[in-house]
């Protein structure tokens, strides 16, 4: 199978690389040489950079914000998050960032984001975002949507 990097991957293309189970939202790349320490694997950091680029894609696909600056999209913020790192990364893999919505509340979701290179889980992402009102002066609603989004699409369950 050849790799499309930055393109998003089927449920198919995800099995065929030992995904499972596939992802709402998958997207493949590869390690770079600015990416690595001195000990010459991926930098702790680097693997927050790509998790963050693919979650930016999924608020955008899923309609919550464009990130064209102010105006009416709401402000998305990480409230809390758990990194955990599974195995090292080296030059030249190719790797596949996933992300999906596990549940949603009025103003806030939780997303489960995974690394995997060649069949193997790398390191996963769980995190809460929150809306705010563009101002930033209070909660913003998830819209109806976007929430059914997350049930159909995603398997999320609304928490209460």
């Amino acid at each position: 199978m050849t790799l499309l990097y930055h393109t998003p991957l089927s449920p198919e293309d995800q099995s065929k690389l030992g995904i499972t189970p596939p992802a709402p939202l998958a997207m493949a790349d590869k390690v770079r040489f600015s990416e690595l320490d001195v000990l010459n694997h991926v930098n702790n950091a680097v693997y927050m950079h790509w998790f963050e680029r693919l979650r930016i894609k999924y608020t955008q696909d899923w309609g919550l914000s464009r990130y064209m600056g102010a105006g009416t999209d709401p402000r998305i913020v990480i409230r809390s998050g758990q990194i955990h790192y599974r195995q090292e990364m080296r030059m030249d893999e190719d790797y596949v960032v996933t992300c999906g919505c596990t549940g949603f509340r009025t103003t806030s979701f939780s997303l489960a984001q995974m690394l995997w290179s060649g069949g193997t889980l790398r390191a996963t992402f769980d995190c809460v975002l929150v809306l705010l009102n563009p101002d930033g002066t209070g909660r913003y609603e998830i819209p109806a949507s976007v929430r059914a989004r997350f049930e159909a699409l995603d398997g999320a369950t609304r928490d209460v």
